[in-house]
């Protein structure tokens, strides 16, 4: 992995970004009194590098999806992409990823109610060939996503 160097401007650029993407580049600049084509150029190195990408979060609870949890699967390795292709398909799957063992995956679901959760982990999961249920947890509060996290800021210091 390529390591890019940024610094405290390129945090300041990116603090204000995450509090609203779609803050204009004058504005940034001049909160900062930065030009305003040094902070479009910023957004563009730090986008091209791909350690940001601009994009729109949906937030399920608007549309009715409050009920989270984590399931811990088990698969079968010969039928592992089949499972992860057949997951992926899967609009309650808001999260995929392998997990600490070699036949682990970790999904995050979501729900507008307990019956359709317990309908996925009752019917749904156990009819997809090759996968077993480990456990899950409800989720009754996220305090932090995805969309929310940030480097430290010494991540960012002159070298």
């Amino acid at each position: 992995m390529r390591r890019h160097s940024f610094d405290l401007v390129d945090y300041q650029i990116l603090r204000e970004l995450q509090a609203d993407a779609r803050k204009p580049a004058a504005e940034i600049a001049r909160k900062f009194n930065l030009n305003e084509r040094t902070v479009r150029n910023r957004i563009e190195r730090m986008v091209e590098a791909g350690a940001i990408r601009l994009t729109c979060i949906v937030d399920p609870a608007f549309f009715g999806y409050v009920i989270t949890a984590d399931i811990f699967l088990e698969v079968e390795l010969e039928h592992e992409q089949a499972v992860i292709t057949a997951l992926l398909a899967m609009p309650e799957v808001s999260y995929l990823a392998f997990g600490q063992g070699t036949q682990d995956l970790s999904i995050e679901v979501r729900f507008k109610n307990n019956e359709q959760l317990r309908e996925f982990l009752r019917s749904v999961l156990p009819s997809i060939p090759g996968v077993h249920v480990k456990g899950y947890a409800l989720v009754p509060r996220i305090l932090r996503n995805i969309d929310e996290w940030m480097p430290p800021v010494e991540e960012f210091a002159e070298e």
